[in-house]
């Protein structure tokens, strides 16, 4: 097996990087979490037709930024994950189908990520990443729209690359879990920290141009624009 450290895109975990036992754990783990999202989605389309513009392009945004490579100093890469934004408007379980979705079409398409790793990488992308983010809205919004989108979205990436980089760190630890993990966490913060702000930066602009074409269906959303 490649070393982890070297070769592996952190924010999608590669096939093969991931034992046999932890692969299907974490699509255990995942599980629950997306079939909850499948039947969100479904309540959704038929309670709000009018939002399926919205929700495309929340799938959208979230393939596009997440299926970037940006270089990192180990020489493999990290990613923006765009899942911000979708659990802004449409709250944390519907990004956990979206991002399945996503990530599903990467691996067979585009050979980022992988099928065995799938379930770690939604829950990491698709599950932590959007509560994580939905949270920071909440906290954060009265402020102002544009600090609330901007730090759901900084913290929704954040959160994903601190959970992959665990999830690395309890695969492949031979000098220790905690000098594992850290490793991980250090080799690659200084590319994420700052992806992490342009993602953010790119998520209010995208949902400032969002909210003066979609006034009544973020209404419909409860999403304040």
């Amino acid at each position: 097996m490649a070393d982890p450290v070297s070769k592996v895109d952190l924010m999608h975990i590669a096939e093969g990087f991931l034992p046999v036992t932890h692969a299907v754990g974490w699509a255990v783990v995942a599980a629950p979490f997306v079939v909850h999202g499948a039947i969100a989605v479904s309540k959704q389309v038929k309670e709000n037709p009018e939002t399926k513009m919205l929700l495309g392009a929340a799938g959208a945004f979230t393939f596009v930024l997440s299926a970037l490579k940006i270089p990192s100093v180990t020489g493999s890469s990290s990613h923006p994950t765009g899942t911000g934004l979708g659990a802004v408007m449409f709250k944390p379980p519907v990004m956990a189908f979206i991002s399945t979705v996503v990530l599903l079409f990467q691996a067979l398409l585009l050979a980022h990520g992988g099928i065995t790793t799938l379930g770690a990488n939604v829950f990491a992308m698709g599950v932590v990443g959007p509560w994580v983010a939905y949270g920071m809205w909440l906290l954060t919004r009265r402020i102002s729209t544009d600090v609330g989108i901007f730090c759901a979205a900084f913290f929704g990436c954040l959160s994903t690359y601190v959970v992959t980089a665990l999830q690395l760190a309890f695969a492949h630890h031979s000098g220790g879990l905690l000098s594992s993990a850290g490793t991980f966490l250090l080799l690659y913060a200084p590319t994420q920290l700052p992806l992490a702000v342009v993602e953010a930066l790119v998520t209010v602009v995208v949902f400032r141009s969002l909210s003066k074409i979609a006034i009544p269906e973020l209404r419909l959303l409860g999403v304040r624009a």
